[in-house]
């Protein structure tokens, strides 16, 4: 029996609530499928940083590299200023664990409703992979003369070769394996990036010529946003920059549906690797019973798909397939089910199978 040791953070707002049935779904697949969950669970969030004043200490990195995945709820709440737990905890997770990997599928269900016209399941179904861990995130820059009418504030973008070869690596290697197509898009900016994204250009041709099976293609960012509302079926891969991707994410979540179904992966290849439901915290909901909790169960099938449970991770998708079709909605408060109700259709469906 494989057996596999899982830190659970499970954070703040509807967090604990999206992951409780989470949890509860990967529970019913290991009986289903002979795996063995051991889940301990972690304090991290809003909650614990009010009362001790600390995001996440290095010992809790530490113990982390020894589990085999971390699942998330969410991190996020209005009495913490903005910046501290995105930059103290998530960020910290992202760098310290060098998770340079964010892996988005963005895939319409069947009956799950759409802002596109006479788009359906059919057109919805690609992948963006984003670099996790360089670009405008890494906080390289600062201010001069703050507070003040000269005030300067720097940001700078920082690319490495390195980092951008194992991302462009990465999409190629998950293409030829996953891709629908065979097809790599690299989006990015590159009549206006001269200098980092001419460095993306050139190692992205250089990796592709490793790869003569996979299709390959350009488009700026700006037009991807165009195309994605427009033609959503053009793309299979998307491998990205950091801040592209994360804009670019946040859009192909709601043309699939929304927040309430758009799952991440948080990918070290070569270590301990972060799931969570892309929704947020949702502070508002919080001890309802009203949030969907369709993310966080297939972040958890991610999960699966990364420990190579490729299998059971299968079945979850094809109950939560099941399972949205009875929805009304993916909104909260609109789903025609509580929070708990979904849960448990999605594991009716997944033990029927």
């Amino acid at each position: 029996m494989a057996s596999y040791d899982i830190a659970v953070i499970p954070g703040d707002g509807t967090g604990p609530e999206v992951i409780r049935e989470g949890v509860k779904v990967l529970k019913a697949a290991s009986s289903k499928f002979g795996i063995d969950f051991k889940f301990v669970e972690y304090p991290y969030g809003a909650e614990h940083y009010l009362k001790t004043g600390e995001t996440l200490p290095d010992s809790a990195i530490q113990e982390f590299k020894e589990f085999d995945a971390i699942y998330l709820g969410a991190v996020g709440d209005p009495r913490v200023k903005p910046g501290i737990l995105e930059r103290g905890l998530l960020l910290k997770l992202r760098f310290d664990l060098d998770l340079y990997v964010n892996l988005r599928p963005a895939t319409l269900y069947e009956g799950v409703w759409t802002p596109l016209k006479d788009k359906t399941h059919e057109h919805i179904n690609f992948v963006v992979i984003r670099e996790n861990t360089e670009g405008l995130y890494i906080g390289a820059g600062g201010f001069h003369f703050k507070g003040t009418k000269q005030e300067v504030a720097i940001q700078e973008m920082v690319c490495t070769r390195f980092g951008t070869e194992r991302i462009i690596r990465y999409a190629f290697e998950y293409t030829r394996k996953y891709g629908r197509e065979k097809k790599l898009t690299f989006v990015g900016k590159t009549n206006v990036l001269t200098y980092a994204h001419d460095l993306w250009a050139r190692v992205f041709e250089e990796v592709s010529k490793e790869y003569p099976d996979v299709k390959t293609d350009y488009a700026h960012v700006d037009a991807t946003c165009m195309w994605m509302v427009k033609n959503p079926e053009w793309f299979d891969v998307i491998v990205t920059d950091n801040m592209f991707g994360d804009i670019i994410t946040d859009l192909a979540a709601i043309i699939q549906g929304g927040l309430g179904v758009a799952a991440g992966a948080n990918i070290n290849p070569n270590g301990v690797s972060m799931f969570e439901p892309m929704g947020g915290s949702a502070p508002k909901y919080a001890g309802k019973n009203v949030i969907n909790p369709i993310a966080a169960i297939e972040a958890g099938r991610l999960m699966l798909w990364f420990l190579g449970e490729e299998e059971a991770a299968k079945a979850i998708q094809d109950a939560v397939k099941k399972t949205v079709k009875m929805m009304k909605s993916m909104n909260a408060g609109q789903m025609g089910y509580t929070t708990q109700e979904v849960g448990d259709l999605v594991v009716k469906h997944l033990l029927e199978s």
